[in-house]
């Protein structure tokens, strides 16, 4: 009995500190982390803004409207900027594809495609 216990504890402990990754498809607002977190600025008069913020390397958030959750957009392959469409929608609203990781409660979101 003390065994069966162990086993549970311990897959129950693997699995929560795992990173889930897998395929999503996300509705939101592309946003730069900066000016909305901090100043709460966002809209079609902060699209050139966050456009520069975005080119400089500011992490980009695609906020989910309906449920307010918030993912990090990361490149889609190490050592690459983020693609064009990406950067040329800011705050717009998009549909973001691509594989979705959770790391310490945090959401990101590796860009495959955006329409």
């Amino acid at each position: 009995m003390r065994s069966i216990t162990a086993v549970a504890l311990g897959l129950l402990l693997s699995i929560g500190a795992g990173t889930g990754a897998f395929a999503a498809q996300v509705t939101g607002h592309l946003r730069d982390s900066y000016c909305f977190l901090k100043m709460g600025a966002h809209g079609p008069s902060h699209h050139d803004c966050a456009m520069a913020c975005a080119k400089a390397g500011i992490p980009v958030l695609l906020v989910e409207d309906k449920t307010d959750k918030y993912y990090v957009l990361v490149p889609p392959k190490n050592k690459e900027g983020m693609p064009p469409e990406v950067i040329n929608k800011m705050e717009d609203e998009v549909t973001v594809t691509g594989t979705e990781y959770d790391k310490g409660g945090v959401r990101f979101l590796a860009v495959e495609s955006v329409k």
